[in-house]
């Protein structure tokens, strides 16, 4: 047990740190343009999508089938993993206070926070439930599943910490400042993937939910944040070519891996 709860957090980790390398090229003065950006963020998201349905909810609903014996009632209890895991981030969403880059602030009232603060709440809101789901992968014991989700995830990770540091740059920030909060905001990941490799182990029945769970708040996260953002420029073509590109890649990933 203690070594699974260790992979996994070292597991989500290395997926966590692969923003930092994602935001390597602002050290040295690299700018991308506007579509470029989207067409990064749209395959990160296409990863996400991959990962939540052929390392997440499918697991899930053979590992509800192998526990229950039943497909209908795996299938219903896959449900109630992506409704409840949507559900977290949907109230994060509103009740931290945080901020986009694009969007501008949302959720409660932060009061005197520093902006700079509102940026990295924002960022682990989404970065958190992905360490979750490396940790989860892991936690079900099957180690491939795992190690694919880690890939996975860390992959999209490179793309968006770039995009992070680029847009902490937009706002005045200094290049060394911008890396380090890129840097800053993979680390929640471990803690993600801390959280989720332990629940599992809590009780063999929580993995069915716990791996839907994971994919719930990584799809509500896509839709509401990612691909809207993808697409408020007139990049979609671009957006949309890197999200197919990301999805096909995290599906060979995974059959490969296999």
């Amino acid at each position: 047990m203690d070594n699974i709860i260790l992979i996994g957090v070292i597991a989500s980790l290395g997926a966590g740190m692969m923003t930092g390398v994602g935001a390597i090229p602002v050290l040295f003065g690299r700018q991308i343009s506007r579509g470029a950006n989207d067409a990064m963020l749209g395959f990160a998201a296409g990863v996400m999508i991959s990962a939540s349905f052929f390392s997440l909810i499918l697991p899930g609903i053979d590992a509800g089938t192998a526990i229950y014996g039943s497909v209908p009632a795996a299938a219903a209890l896959a449900g109630l993993g992506i409704a409840l895991g949507a559900l977290l981030v949907a109230w994060m969403n509103e009740n931290l206070p945080h901020e986009h880059f694009i969007v501008g602030p949302e959720g409660a009232d932060p009061g005197a926070l520093p902006k700079i603060w509102l940026f990295v709440i924002a960022i682990t809101i989404h970065n958190f439930p992905e360490g979750m789901a490396v940790g989860i992968g892991f936690g079900g014991g099957d180690m491939t599943n795992g190690l694919s989700l880690a890939t996975g995830i860390g992959l999209q990770n490179a793309p968006e910490g770039l995009a992070v540091a680029v847009a902490l740059r937009g706002q005045g920030y200094s290049k060394s400042r911008s890396f380090l909060i890129a840097v800053i905001t993979g680390l929640v990941e471990p803690v993600g993937g801390l959280l989720g490799v332990a629940l599992i182990h809590v009780s063999v029945y929580v993995l069915p939910v716990g791996l839907t769970f994971a994919a719930g708040a990584m799809l509500y996260i896509i839709s509401h944040e990612i691909i809207p953002e993808t697409h408020r420029y007139g990049h979609q073509n671009k957006a949309t070519t890197g999200l197919i590109g990301g999805l096909i890649l995290m599906m060979l990933l995974d059959v490969i891996l296999a």
